[in-house]
């Protein structure tokens, strides 16, 4: 098997044999430059797998060489060198994609790991231009489903953090898929192969969440009658996500900041420092700026693990991806269930729409699972839905009567005028539900009113 090639930007000599005197003993086939631009120019011949640049160098710095090759769609993984001084621009440097940085002096275990990883990355990212086959032509990206003009940015920030070994931050309301899209972000990454383990924080009591988080050594208190391996060490080579990160009690969360910066942390009762190789995905269903200001997130803490912050936006201001989302329910319950259903009919895609789904995504499915059991068919209607789910709890009545002998045109003018009630008024909205554009709907409202005040004007 060929080595894997690698490019070292380092304007200090000594650093820079010593770097390369290293990874070559490790079986890369590595290449030097002195500055940036020379580094830019032989990436351009070498196309190596990874590049490892200081921060900063004459020429062209580590950013804006990383700048420079981001317009190459075969952009190798990039790890910038930094001093103390330097770390917050070094966090810039991975915002705009870089893999990871390294503090100097560097330490050499970690790099040993860093650069093994930023090699697999190259995989990472095959898989990910997939994905992006599926958004164009599916709607999907990973676990993910919808379409909107919210989704894709979603998609955009999922594609950019999966590949490096970043925090990320995820917040947005309960059911709206933050675990979903932990989960894309570890199968988009090179730590694909490790454990991904979940927590939520919010379940798990206040007097036991630092045991199952850290793990405990025995005797550490009443009950501990064996040493006990914490989260962190059953994520080891993986990837922990910690769900509701802001229902932990402050003390608890400070906690984290020595394992986010140093990668090592002490059993509760223990001495001994352990050391992980951990990459941490934090969620909370508060925004994290309202939560810092009520003192439910510690600052220092938000800023450590918003390297990159995705928000994934609730159900009711996405809900041109309901037909995707119904679509990708139905076939996930019947194949589970063995049901012949396949749609839902004209009336219920209606009710689904027209719903405010307080629960978001988790509540649709909920109601898909029960829908799909309970329909006869091969069509849900809207008698599958669960009891007065029609029922709004707010304005009219989604459901009015049409008589028999009406026109089409008087039962299309009825249908609009009820779901213009049924919206307050709102015509985007309205538009949306009735499946026509908005010009449509205004052109119809202009004729309904022409012909009101020709027949004011026939009776005067």
């Amino acid at each position: 098997m060929a080595k894997a090639k690698i490019l070292i930007a380092e304007d200090e000599p000594a650093s820079r044999s010593g770097l390369q005197e290293l990874l070559t003993s490790w079986g890369y086939a590595v290449t030097a430059a002195a500055d940036g631009q020379e580094a830019l120019e032989k990436a351009s011949e070498l196309q190596p797998s990874l590049i490892i640049a200081d921060l900063v160098m004459p020429k062209m710095d580590g950013i804006a060489l990383l700048r420079t090759l981001k317009t190459d769609a075969t952009l190798p993984s990039l790890i910038i060198l930094t001093g103390q001084g330097t770390i917050e621009t070094a966090v810039q440097a991975m915002q705009e994609g870089a893999y990871d940085y390294l503090t100097k002096p560097v330490d050499i275990g970690r790099l040993r790991v860093l650069v093994e990883k930023a090699i697999e990355r190259g995989a990472v990212l095959k898989e990910v231009r997939l994905l992006r086959h599926q958004v164009r032509h599916l709607g999907r990206f990973g676990r993910l489903v919808g379409d909107t003009r919210a989704m894709q940015e979603v998609y955009r920030l999922l594609e950019l953090a999966s590949p490096s070994t970043a925090p990320v931050f995820i917040w947005g309301e309960s059911g709206t898929g933050k675990e979903l899209a932990a989960r894309t972000i570890h199968d988009l990454s090179p730590r694909k192969q490790g454990p991904f383990v979940p927590i939520n924080c919010a379940a798990i009591p206040e007097t036991l969440l630092e045991s199952e988080i850290f793990g405990h050594e025995k005797g550490a208190f009443t009950g501990a009658t064996e040493r006990r391996m914490g989260y962190f060490e059953l994520a080891d080579g993986g990837t922990i996500f910690l769900d509701e990160i802001a229902e932990m009690k402050v003390s608890t969360q400070a906690k984290f900041l020595r394992i986010l910066q140093e990668g090592s942390f002490r059993r509760l009762g223990g001495t001994k420092e352990l050391r992980v190789d951990v990459r941490v995905v934090a969620a909370s269903n508060k925004d994290p700026v309202h939560a810092v200001r009520d003192g439910l997130l510690r600052e220092d803490l938000y800023y450590r693990l918003n390297v990159f912050s995705i928000y994934l936006p609730p159900l009711r201001e996405r809900r041109e991806d309901l037909p995707l989302l119904i679509g990708s329910f139905i076939d996930e319950f019947k194949e589970k269930y063995g049901t012949a259903v396949r749609s839902v009919d004209a009336r219920t895609l209606a009710l689904l729409t027209s719903h405010d789904w307080p629960g978001n995504v988790r509540e649709l499915r909920n109601v898909l699972e029960r829908a799909v059991l309970v329909a006869q068919g091969n069509m849900i209607t809207s008698a599958d839905l669960p009891p007065n789910f029609s029922s709004q709890r707010h304005g009219p009545t989604t459901e009015f009567d049409i008589p028999v002998g009406i026109t089409i045109d008087a039962a299309e003018k009825s249908l609009i005028m009820k779901t213009l009630e049924r919206t307050n008024q709102n015509k985007t909205r309205a538009a949306e539900i009735l499946g026509i554009s908005l010009k449509t709907l205004h052109n119809k409202l202009v004729r309904y009113r022409e012909e009101a005040s020709s027949l004011v004007d026939a009776q005067e």
